[in-house]
């Protein structure tokens, strides 16, 4: 039977979705939501998207109103990293439209899936500057994989199929779909198109035979070889093989920022994280490796300090990556493998062979033990490192942890040893503000089971905080972790390290009592300004059955260590204030 005549059965308990009918625009496309098994929509209502949330109305769909869109997108962010499937956001035309942009350039440098549908003003008022229009697919060219303008009802279900194509093979990204508002009302039978065919679209790409062979023999000769595994780990699922990999050649592994749960941080191979407030031994393994094999990572400016030509100086550098465009561009690559990591590495598992590496895994461990992450440890003052090793303690390593941006995303990279896939989730490329958050409102939706865990700043907390209402209208029972040193934390280390302690416009000491704030949104909150009321405090959290704001008040004046200013060599590292 034709899939064109057909009824098609929901999947995973989803209804049933008839082909042929009449129906408006609006309807069409959450069909084509349904037939893309589309559980979970976070959005934002207004005029231009009024024909859509009509038909949502008592719909399938399980819609997370927000109460920002920046918020919607972050949430749908957070969804997707926490499952690899896309999230879905709706906003409407104009400032709902704009006010996504930040989240799309948030899920663009960090390569997440999203398709991201706007409304738009309807098509004979294009171009008049009428109320709430904006060119949002002009404005976000730079910033999505694709996008569509979408000018015939008919096209919807194509144009639906063809954004979750794109946004989620080869390298994921954000899709932009703005329909204008008469396409939503116009009305067209219902037909889903059974495969997608872009003209020029490289979707899966499978490595060539002959370049896994120069892959695995690049390895082969290394005595001391470390993998640099990146965020293209856990897009790609995997894990497994990495690991696989990892122990069969005996090569140690360092996770970049984006690529932390992708090898286990607790595993005798794992370094941890590189570059600029990355460990002693990652920096020292990049700086003495004869081999540096990247594996789905960018090799950004974090990691090489922009220094590319000092950068891992006695290694020959081996770079597999889904995009051929990262291949060679930011440091020298000796072979180069463009194609998918997770087949790469399946490929290169029968091939591959034990390399020669004791002595230089001894060196590691050596370096590990004698320069370990550290601090001034204080019986009275709550420091920011020690909460982080409280909740790092207190959930052996198993939550979702999602962060903001500034210190308390470093010390959770440092502090937090991530054990599993898909269980840190923080903005890495952009380093957005106010991300963290709503992420792990998406995160805690997509797994309800887990316990999810924001730990963000008194800054970029005050910058989405609004969804508080969430936690409490939907019962999301995600932790919030407020490392709260009443400044713009990183700013003011910059501050005083570099502009001779002049303290410019950091200062939050009017910050909002966060306590009373998640209580009058209806959510438990608690506060710790000791180590002891941290311990007693943190474990009342973890008992209650919904969500908690804590605000853990800390040292001020602590620095994220070891750190690597700008422009200097990975060999120039500042272990702490000494």
């Amino acid at each position: 039977m034709s899939v064109q005549t057909a009824e098609l059965q929901g999947k995973n308990g989803m209804p049933p979705v008839k082909f042929g009918e009449e129906v408006t625009g609006a309807e069409t496309l959450l069909r084509s939501l349904i037939l893309e098994q589309v559980e979970y929509i976070f959005g934002y209502p207004g005029g231009a998207v009024l024909p859509i949330y009509d038909s949502l109305y008592g719909s399938y769909f399980k819609h997370i109103l927000t109460r920002h869109e920046q918020g919607a997108i972050h949430a749908a962010d957070g969804y997707a990293r926490a499952t690899g499937k896309p999230g879905v956001v709706i906003a409407t035309s104009g400032p709902g439209a704009t006010n996504l942009v930040t989240g799309i350039a948030t899920a663009q440098m960090d390569s997440v899936p999203l398709v991201c549908i706007t409304g738009n003003v309807a098509q004979q008022l294009i171009g008049t500057d009428a109320f709430q229009e904006a060119n949002i697919t002009g404005i976000t060219i730079p910033i999505t994989k694709h996008s569509y303008f979408v000018r015939d009802v008919r096209d919807i279900p194509r144009v639906v199929k063809e954004a979750f194509h794109i946004a989620t093979t080869g390298r994921p990204g954000p899709v932009l779909i703005d329909i204008p508002k008469d396409v939503s009302n116009a009305k067209a039978p219902f037909f889903y198109p059974e495969k997608v065919e872009i003209r020029g679209y490289q979707a899966e790409v499978v490595p060539s035979d002959e370049d896994v062979e120069a892959f695995v023999q690049a390895i082969s000769k290394a005595k001391r070889p470390v993998i640099m595994a990146g965020g293209g780990i856990i897009s790609a699922g995997a894990d497994q093989e990495l690991r696989a990999f990892a122990e069969a050649a005996r090569i140690p592994v360092i996770n970049t920022f984006m690529g932390l749960g992708g090898f286990p941080g607790v595993h005798e191979l794992s370094l941890g994280m590189p570059g600029m407030h990355g460990s002693y031994t990652a920096n020292q393994a990049l700086l003495n490796a004869d081999c540096v094999i990247g594996l789905g990572a960018r090799f950004d400016d974090r990691i090489t300090m922009g220094r590319t030509k000092e950068f891992a100086p006695k290694a020959r550098i081996v770079h597999v990556d889904i995009d051929p465009a990262e291949l060679g561009k930011n440091v020298s690559t000796a072979v180069k493998v463009t194609g998918d990591v997770k087949s790469t590495l399946q490929k290169a598992l029968p091939l591959i062979s034990r390399c020669d590496s004791e002595e230089w895994i001894a060196q590691l461990h050596k370096w590990q033990a004698e320069k370990p992450y550290s601090y001034k440890k204080d019986g009275e003052v709550l420091k920011p490192q020690a909460v982080i090793e409280l909740l790092y303690r207190s959930t052996n390593g198993e939550a979702i942890v999602t962060t903001d941006v500034g210190q308390h995303q470093m010390w959770t990279a440092q502090y937090y040893k991530f054990k599993h896939t898909r269980s840190f989730i923080s903005s890495g490329g952009l380093g957005t503000m106010g991300f963290g958050f709503p992420a792990a409102i998406g995160a805690q939706i997509a797994h309800p089971e887990r316990t999810v865990i924001a730990v963000v700043g008194d800054g970029g907390f005050q910058m989405t905080n609004q969804e508080l209402a969430i936690l409490a209208q939907y019962r999301v029972p995600v932790k919030v972790a407020i490392i709260n040193n009443q400044c713009l934390g990183m700013v003011r280390q910059w501050q005083e390290l570099f502009y001779d302690n002049r303290y410019s416009q950091i200062d939050l000491t009017c910050s909002p009592d966060f306590v009373k704030l998640a209580e009058a949104y209806g959510v438990k909150g608690l506060r710790a300004s000791t180590p002891e009321e941290a311990e007693a405090v943190w474990a009342e959290a973890l008992r209650h059955d919904g969500p908690v704001v804590v605000d853990f008040r800390v040292a001020q004046e602590e620095n994220v260590y070891p750190m690597v200013a700008a422009g200097n060599t990975l060999d120039q590292m500042v272990l702490g204030d000494d």
